[in-house]
């Protein structure tokens, strides 16, 4: 039996493999981005993409919007979540935001705050973003209706 726990646990942390971390009392002003796996137990005041699991420990708080394939919350966050895959909210986790998420597991004491939409699939997050060019491109249009009526 013991041999069959070292095998399972082992499996556990290749899948958990963490390449980046934020440990505690570290503060990061800006936008993260990381292509793997993420562990955050400091603070982070911008926005965060993960393309594999963002961890998000106890003493860890999030200031932004979040991206990620899987996420656990054990901190705080104060911005929208995106998962493509899965959402768990631990006991001591708090999201004062808005979730989009394939699956979410919320514990017993988590606090949420915010609305949840389940979806396969998520929307393009970067047609959200207004630029200049597009901007300028609504007004032209705008212009060239008033002039033809």
């Amino acid at each position: 039996m013991l041999g069959k726990n070292k095998s399972t646990s082992s499996s556990e942390d290749a899948r958990t493999n963490v390449n980046t971390i934020i440990g505690e009392g570290a503060v990061f002003d800006g936008n993260l981005s990381a292509p793997d796996t993420i562990r955050i137990d400091g603070i982070i005041n911008g926005n965060c993409s993960c393309e594999k699991k963002l961890i998000l420990g106890s003493a860890g708080q999030i200031k932004g919007n979040i991206y990620a394939q899987d996420l656990v919350i054990s901190g705080k966050v104060d911005g929208d979540i995106s998962a493509t895959g899965k959402l768990e909210l631990l006991s001591t986790g708090k999201i004062n935001g808005n979730i989009i998420a394939k699956s979410l597991v919320i514990d017993e004491n988590a606090s949420f705050d915010g609305r949840c939409t389940m979806a396969v699939s998520l929307p393009d997050h970067s047609s959200n973003v207004v630029t200049d060019e597009k901007k300028d491109d609504k007004s032209d249009k705008k212009e060239k209706y008033k002039s033809e009526n």
